[in-house]
């Protein structure tokens, strides 16, 4: 019984960690700090609408992007190394390493749609966001934005436990990041 709750202990714990290494802070802090000025404190005119779509566009972009993303230690000089995630591995790739093992998979896709839920719940429940694109949100649509927070985030915990993240793309320290031969996992 004890090895069970530990076990669950554990699942939980790792899907709540992969939960939160899903969005990059870096593209949320700058939709946060950007989108004020963007949006004019949610009195936008159709101008802000265009900027405020572009920002909203790109750092959509950025999250998925990420998920995309990997690194590892080389062999041969101890310098991280980043790369773009491809069906044949890391690009660009090292002369000296093997690195097939970093190749394309079915995971890197859900993580890639949940980056881009989760950064939507984002967008939607910002009040300068909401008060731009929808201002006459009524009281039982508010209800449905503050339940579905809760909701994604059950839902991406639940989907994270079954594809664990073993990327470690970029903005990782040092000490997190794999060397090709422990990313096989």
């Amino acid at each position: 019984m004890s090895s069970l709750i530990q076990s669950t202990t554990q699942t939980t714990l790792s899907g709540i960690g992969n939960l939160i290494k899903l969005l990059p802070t870096g593209t949320v802090f700058l939709f946060q700090f950007l989108n004020p000025l963007l949006t004019n404190n949610g009195q936008c005119d159709p101008i802000n609408k265009y900027l405020s779509s572009i920002l909203i566009a790109a750092c959509g972009i950025s999250c998925c992007f990420a998920s995309f993303t990997d690194s590892y230690v080389g062999s041969d000089d101890g310098v991280t190394h980043y790369g773009i995630v491809t069906s044949s591995g890391l690009w660009p790739a090292s002369s000296s390493q093997d690195l097939s093992s970093y190749g394309l998979r079915v995971g890197d896709f859900v993580h890639a749609f949940c980056a881009v839920l989760v950064f939507a719940i984002v967008v939607l429940l910002d009040p300068n966001s909401v008060q731009c694109y929808y201002p006459s949100f009524d009281s039982t649509q508010k209800a449905l934005m503050m339940a579905l927070p809760p909701v994604v985030g059950v839902v991406t915990g639940a989907i994270f436990a079954v594809f664990p993240n073993n990327r470690h793309g970029i903005g990782y320290p040092l000490d997190l990041i794999l060397t090709p031969s422990s990313a096989s996992a």
